[in-house]
C-alpha cells in the first residue's frame, strides 16, 4: 500500500456550459468564493466593460480587502481601462494613510505581434477552478447577449493548464514593457548626445571655413596645405549631417516632427537645390556628370507651388539628389521635373473632391537600384553601397508622408539608372 491519500484520486471534471445565465452566476460565484487568488484576462475593452458592469470588477476588489486574495487582470491597453483599475491598486484607511493592495493589473498592447490575444475570457481560481468563456457577439453591452460557449473545470491538470498560459502572458507582458522602457532610454540618449555633438561639430566647420579663407589670403601657392583643410571641412560636414540625421531619425520615432508649412515655390527651390549641389559636389561639372532642371522656365514657363515645410523640401530634394549624383556615371545626366495630376477621393460622407498633387521626379543614368532591398529601400539602414549610413530615404519618406504625400521609385525601363518619384498636395 502506498501513502498516497484517497483525495488524490479522486478525478476533475470538465464540463461544457451552453446556457449564458448559468455561466454568468458560475463566474459571480466563483469570484465571491475565491480565498487566495484569482487571475483574470480579459482580451477585449468590451469585454473589461462588460464584466466591469456585472459588479466582477468591484467584487474582484472587496474580494481583496476583505479576504486578501490576490488579483491579477490581464487588459487590454486602453486609458479608460488603465484609469478605472488604477484607481483600485490602493487603498486609504482610517488613519488616511494608502497601502498598496495586492490588486494588480497589466495592460496587453492588442495591436503588436508580440502579446498573442483572443477573444476568450480566462478566470483561474486558486489554482483549483478554471472557467473560459467566448463571445459570440463582443459588440453587444449585456454580459449574457455577448457570451457564446463556456468550459467549467476543477480537473487540476486542465486547471494548471490555463495558470501556465495566464502566467506566461503576465511574464510576456512585463518583458515587453521593460524593452519598451529600454527603447525610450536608448532613444533619449541618442537624442541628448546627438544635440551635444551638434555644437561642437558646427563649431568645427565654421573654424575650418575661417582657415580656408584666411591661408588663400595669406598663401594661395600651397595647394597641399589648401587640399587638407578643404578635406578636414568635408568631413566635418559629413559628421554635422549624420548628427543631424540622427536628430530626424529621433523625432520620426518619438513622433516630434514638426513641420513649419508656408507656401513655397518648387521651381525655385529645385533649382536652388541643384546649384547648391552643383557648387560644393566634384563629381557635378568638373567630371562632366551634369544636373538637368526640365522646368526651367525657359521650357514651359509653369510655376508649380505647395504649402509645405521649405527646409524639409530642401533636405528630401538634397538627399534624392545627391544620391543621385553618388550613384551616376561620369558624364551621366541627372534629370528633375515637375507636373501635376488630379485625383478623385470620397471623406467619410461620401461627398468626392478634387485633390491636386505635384509630382517630383529625379532620374539618373547610374547602376539602379539593388533587387535584394528593393522591399525595405525606406527602412533605417537599407543600403547595399559602402556610401552613406541608410537613413537618408527612410527621413525623406516620414518628411513627405508628413507632408500628406507619397514617395516611390522605380529602376528606368532601358536598364539604366533609378527614378525616385515623391509628392505633394498642390497649393493654388
Amino acid at each position: 500500500m502506498n501513502n498516497r491519500s484517497e483525495e488524490e484520486y479522486i478525478l476533475g471534471k470538465t464540463e461544457v456550459i451552453q446556457d449564458p445565465l448559468t455561466t454568468q452566476t458560475l463566474f459571480i460565484n466563483l469570484i465571491t468564493s475565491a480565498k487566495h487568488e484569482v487571475l483574470l484576462l480579459l482580451p477585449t475593452i468590451n469585454a473589461f466593460f462588460r464584466e466591469q458592469r456585472l459588479g466582477i470588477i468591484q467584487l474582484l476588489k472587496q474580494g481583496t480587502i476583505e479576504r486578501g486574495v490576490n488579483v491579477k487582470i490581464l487588459v487590454p491597453a486602453d486609458r479608460v481601462i488603465e484609469k478605472n483599475l488604477g484607481n483600485m491598486t490602493a487603498l486609504e484607511g482610517k488613519e488616511g494613510i494608502k497601502r498598496k493592495m495586492d490588486f494588480e493589473f497589466r495592460s496587453m498592447n492588442t495591436s503588436t505581434e508580440e502579446i498573442p490575444v483572443n477573444t476568450v475570457t480566462i478566470v483561474v481560481v486558486d489554482k483549483k477552478e478554471s472557467l473560459v468563456f467566448e463571445k459570440k457577439d463582443d459588440s453587444k453591452e449585456n454580459f449574457v447577449e455577448a457570451l457564446g460557449l463556456a468550459t467549467y473545470s476543477d480537473s487540476k491538470p486542465t486547471v494548471m493548464s490555463y495558470f501556465l498560459i495566464f502566467e506566461s502572458l503576465w511574464k510576456q507582458v512585463a518583458l515587453y514593457e521593460q524593452l519598451k522602457v529600454h527603447e525610450r532610454m536608448q532613444q533619449d540618449f541618442i537624442n541628448i548626445a546627438a544635440h551635444e555633438l551638434r555644437t561642437p561639430i558646427q563649431s568645427i566647420v565654421g573654424y575650418i571655413e575661417l582657415l580656408q579663407q584666411d591661408y588663400k589670403l595669406v598663401n594661395d601657392s600651397d595647394r597641399s596645405t589648401q587640399d587638407s583643410l578643404e578635406a578636414l571641412g568635408r568631413n566635418a560636414i559629413r559628421l554635422r549631417n549624420l548628427t543631424n540625421n540622427i536628430l530626424d531619425v529621433s523625432r520620426i520615432e518619438t513622433g516630434t516632427l514638426k513641420l513649419n508649412k508656408e507656401r513655397i515655390n518648387l521651381n525655385d527651390k529645385i533649382k536652388n537645390v541643384i546649384k547648391d549641389i552643383s557648387n560644393t559636389n566634384l563629381q557635378v561639372g568638373q567630371n562632366g556628370l551634369t544636373i538637368q532642371f526640365l522646368n526651367d522656365k525657359n521650357n514651359d514657363g509653369i510655376e508649380y507651388y505647395v504649402n509645405a515645410d521649405k527646409s524639409r523640401v530642401f533636405q528630401v530634394l538634397s538627399n534624392l539628389i545627391d544620391n543621385a549624383v553618388k550613384f551616376s556615371d561620369i558624364n551621366g545626366v541627372i534629370s528633375v521635373s515637375l507636373n501635376k495630376t488630379e485625383s478623385l477621393t470620397s471623406d467619410n460622407n461620401n461627398t468626392v473632391e478634387k485633390n491636386e498633387y505635384v509630382f517630383i521626379r529625379i532620374k539618373d543614368d547610374g547602376s539602379g537600384i539593388n533587387p535584394e532591398i528593393h522591399s525595405k529601400l525606406f527602412s533605417k539602414f537599407a543600403t547595399k553601397s559602402d556610401i552613406g549610413t541608410g537613413l537618408g530615404l527612410f527621413i525623406a519618406k516620414s518628411i513627405i508622408e508628413a507632408h500628406g504625400g507619397k514617395i516611390f521609385f522605380e529602376n528606368n525601363r532601358d536598364g539604366k539608372g533609378a527614378t525616385f518619384t515623391f509628392t505633394l498636395p498642390s497649393s493654388k
